[in-house]
């Protein structure tokens, strides 16, 4: 293959695959909100012993 073909394929599947990501927006709108909704739950779950590990820690490190 000659680099100008191969230039032209590149530009050809580049384009492609920008036509094929119009409208894409919602899906990832979607992953983004089930993520922070995950971390939420999550942080709201383990926060407490999470922040009482912590303490716990500091206080062993200030303790000497």
């Amino acid at each position: 293959m000659t680099k100008q073909r191969f230039l032209n394929w590149q530009g050809w599947q580049g384009w492609q695959g920008w036509k094929n990501e119009q409208g894409d927006v919602p899906g990832w709108v979607l992953i983004t909100l089930m993520t922070a909704g995950l971390v939420i739950i999550i942080w709201g779950l383990a926060g407490p012993a999470l922040s009482s590990v912590f303490e716990q820690a500091i206080e062993r490190v200030t303790g000497f």
